[in-house]
Parts: structure tokens; sequence; C-alpha cells
């Protein structure tokens, strides 16, 4: 009962904890955004000296910008770049439109206001909202983040595993080469070189080289979804599991090898107990317990981090490189809200990561830690 009532109020107090972090983390990189050149309204600044027509298609009316062309060639005191010979009132609708008629901190409180009730607005230069915009690209990164994770572990659990029970045999030798590679080569090198050798790059047309579907993939039966998804999913999840199994697969073998060296496991063996009793009822509940405190961060890596460029090489139209090419365009609702999401997700993952901890070991008592 004790042991319930303490890791309850470690999730209560870990829970609240996440709000100051949020807070935090938004107002720096708000902050940061401020200063930072080449926002909306100089980007559509930009976009109305090259094309003065599209640029101004997106307001309600253009009958109110001013004389037949909508820019009047006279000194503009604005403080933005590129906006010498344009209409001050015009400059100050682009502002409205993107919200920037407000001092920088009324701003910052909407947007808090806004984000405590999900109500994340509407993306700058997409004109759809960021829930669905994010909604549409989600199932991209799910499939290259649910199943990159999954293959991971799958892989890198049995074979860290059996590189400790082989420690120093030719087994262990050959596959620590293997692993070495995949440590040391990030995922898109691997990319690329599943696309020269299996995409039509210089050897094999096998795969496809972009997208997650094919053409028409609404009109085919079920079984022929299912074969089209996984030739699409094949080549990215391939280059983020080669990548991703080297670092799980040496904390494995480390955190077993650390495990059977102990004495309480040279007593099961002096007892009479067979290795793979020794091995999987009293080392494996020790030993996985690093392995199940990194999971929150390795799927989040591969979810949101990984992810990124094999989105960009195979032209997947995913949550990672919506967030890229947000940043880049300063689209900042949906760059705003990415953070929150991601760093909420984060957030509680963690939370739920010291949880299993406990229901794998209930030895650990959460009074006795110092940090959160």
């Amino acid at each position: 009962m004790k042991a319930i009532i303490n890791v309850t109020g470690y999730a209560l107090k870990r829970f609240f904890l996440i709000f100051p972090t949020l807070f935090g983390i938004l107002t720096l990189n708000f902050a940061i955004i401020q200063i930072a050149p080449g926002g909306p309204v100089e980007q559509m600044i930009a976009k109305v000296r090259g094309t003065a027509v599209s640029a101004t298609s997106r307001f309600s009316s253009t009958a109110d910008l001013g004389p037949s062309n909508q820019v009047q060639h006279t000194e503009s005191k604005s403080t933005y770049r590129g906006s010498r010979g344009l209409d001050p009132d015009f400059i100050k609708q682009i502002e409205k439109m993107y919200g920037f008629d407000n001092p920088p901190l009324e701003r910052f409180k909407i947007m808090i206001k806004n984000y405590l009730s999900f109500d994340f607005g509407e993306s700058y230069f997409r004109d759809i909202s960021v829930i669905d915009l994010l909604k549409e690209k989600l199932p991209v990164s799910l499939s290259l983040g649910l199943w990159s994770t999954l293959l991971i572990y799958l892989i890198s659990i049995p074979l860290g595993i059996r590189k400790a029970v082989k420690d120093g045999t030719p087994f262990d030798f050959w596959t620590s080469g293997i692993i070495i590679i995949g440590y040391a080569v990030p995922s898109f090198l691997f990319a690329i070189f599943l696309i020269v050798l299996f995409a039509g790059g210089s050897f094999f047309d096998v795969f496809p080289l972009r997208g997650i579907t094919s053409d028409g993939f609404d009109e085919m039966s079920l079984i022929q979804q299912i074969k089209d998804y996984v030739w699409h999913i094949t080549l990215p999840v391939t280059a983020l599991v080669i990548s991703g199994f080297a670092s799980l697969t040496l904390l494995t073998k480390n955190s077993f090898l650390e495990e059977i060296n102990k004495q309480y496991v040279m007593t099961a063996k002096a007892k009479g107990l067979s290795e793979k009793k020794v091995l999987y009822s009293h080392v494996f509940r020790n030993a996985i317990l690093v392995i199940i405190a990194g999971f929150p961060s390795a799927l989040l890596g591969i979810f949101f981090t990984g992810s990124l460029l094999i989105e960009v090489i195979f032209s997947l139209d995913g949550i990672g490189l919506l967030g890229f090419e947000s940043a880049l365009s300063r689209d900042y609702p949906v760059v705003f809200s990415t953070l929150y999401i991601f760093t909420l997700l984060g957030l509680i993952l963690h939370i739920i990561g010291d949880l299993i901890y406990t229901m794998v070991d209930p030895r650990i008592d959460f009074e006795k830690r110092t940090g959160c």
C-alpha cells in the first residue's frame, strides 16, 4: 500500500511539473522567434513585391489596399526590410492578418490561452487549421515511428542478450563489426545507399522511390493495399532500423553482462539452476530496467527526429517534414503547435516509463529519488 502511495505521489508531482516545463519551453522559443529575421510579414512583403496578384488574393478585399495596383510608390515608414515603396496601410493589414498588430506580450498571452484548450489556429500559408494539418500528416510519421521502434526492439534485445551470453566468441566479434557500422553511419546515408541499390539508382529497381502509397490506393482490395503499403514503407523503415538498432543492442549487452557477473547469478548457478532459468528468471528482470527507462526517449528520437531526413529523402509527407518546412517558411502556428505537442508527449512518455520501471522492479522507492 505504501508503495502505491509513493508511486501515485511521484506521478502527480511529475504531472504538475509538465505545465511549468511547457511554459518555459514555449516562452524561450517565442522570445527567440521575435528576433529571428525573415518572419511571415517579411515573407509576404517579398511575395507582394514579386507577384503582387497572388499575394493580395489572400485578402478578403483588395479595394482597401490603395490605388488600382494596390502599391503606392511612396516612402514607407515600416521597419520591415523590403517594404520600401509599399503603402503603410497595406503593411498594417499584413500585420493584422498574421496577428502581428499586437505587441509581443499580448500575442504570447493569446497563444498560451489558446494552447491550454488545444486551439492552435490556422497555418499562415496553407489555408488549413493546424489540427487538420497534423491529422493529415500524422499517419506517415506513425508508420515510420511505430514500425521502426517495434523492429528495433525485436532485433536489438534478443541480439544483445545473445551477445552477452556469447561474450568474447566469434559470434560476438562479427556482430560487433555490424553494430559498429550501424552506429557510425547515420540513417540518411543508409537511405541513400538503399535508394541507389534497390530503388532504380544504379542497380535494381525493386522498391518505389517516393510516397507511402501508390496512386489509386483507395480503389485497391485490402490485400493489395497491404502489399502496396509494405512495398513503399520497406526502404524508409529499413534505413531507420539499421541505424537505430546499434545503440540499443550495445545497451542490452552491457546491461546483461553487468548482471551476469553479479554474485546472485553465481549463487543461482551453484544451486543447480539451468543457464536459461537463471538468465530469464533472475537476470532478465534486473537487466531490462535500463532498456525500459530509455524507451520514451528512443521512441521520440525515432518518431520525430530520426525520421525527418528519411521523410525528406523518400518524399514522405509526414510530421517531420512538416515541421522542417514550417520552420523555414516561419509558419509560426505550425512550429509552435508541433513543439507543444511533441514536448507534452515526451513528458508524458517519461512519466509512463518511470511507472513501468516500478512494475518491473517493485523495490524502487520514488521517495528516495532526488531528481524529477
